[in-house]
């Protein structure tokens, strides 16, 4: 009986010590290198998830407007609707500032629009954003006391804006 124990505990002490190359080993191996945002391939997102992107967006008209917010439940400003709708449909973390939206994956002609593209609005100093849904419309959560909601690129206020667009 002793000699059993004797191999077991032999046995745990070999696994153990395993167990702890192989964590040190881990630990002491560098990490990916980051370099600022991430920029993602053109066609990162396939055609059916960019879809899924602009139907739950369309889904989400109506939900208040909230400066800083990021929930249906809470409310949403502009980023923080774009966050939410592209982590709950494709698993992808947009950064949360317009700014940082206006660099985030690649730049995209009008003529190349898709659904679940990025609109952002601002030129140089981008100050809006929203999600394209085709046939010229996008939605976005636009201001104080309003509300998420669909609009045209072509009305008349936003025209008149620079915009750029971006696919993630």
């Amino acid at each position: 009986m002793s000699g059993l124990r004797f191999l077991s505990r032999r046995h745990h002490r070999g696994l153990l010590a395993l167990g702890c190359a192989l964590l040190l080993a881990g630990c002491s191996s560098a990490p990916p290198q980051r370099s600022g945002l991430a920029v993602l391939a053109p066609e990162q997102l396939s055609p059916e998830q960019s879809s899924d992107i602009a139907i739950h967006a369309l889904g989400l008209v109506g939900t208040p407007y909230r400066y800083g917010g990021n929930t249906p439940e809470g409310g949403f400003d502009c980023s923080g609707l774009i966050g939410y709708v592209y982590q709950s449909r494709a698993g992808v973390a947009p950064p949360r500032t317009v700014a940082q939206l206006n660099q985030f994956g690649a730049a995209v002609d009008a003529e190349a629009l898709r659904t679940g593209d990025l609109v952002v609005f601002g030129g140089a100093r981008p100050s809006h954003a929203g999600i394209y849904v085709g046939q010229g419309r996008f939605v976005h959560a636009p201001s104080s006391g309003g509300e998420v909601r669909l609009d045209r690129l072509s009305g008349p206020y936003w025209a008149r804006q620079v915009v750029a667009f971006r696919r993630p």
